[in-house]
């Protein structure tokens, strides 16, 4: 699956927010971190859904073949 760029920078984005939050100890810090990481995993899931659905692909899948491309990217997923 040829996955966009786009898509693909919105869920590294994702992926670091959830980084930093992991990292946090402080409560404060980490509710306040765990904001932003939901939002900004909010936008790539959106993004995520709208092309599937102007491409006429499964979610699912593509979420799939985002997160693969991100995280696995010697795999040759993007």
């Amino acid at each position: 699956m040829d996955i966009p760029d786009t898509l693909i920078d919105l869920q590294r984005a994702a992926d670091a927010e959830w980084t930093r939050l992991a990292e946090l100890t402080d409560n404060d810090e980490r509710e306040q971190q765990r904001l932003v990481w939901f939002e900004v995993g909010a936008r790539a899931q959106a993004a995520i859904t709208e092309w599937a659905r102007e491409h006429e692909k499964n979610r699912y899948k593509v979420e799939k073949a985002v997160r693969e491309a991100v995280r696995y990217p010697e795999a040759g997923g993007s």
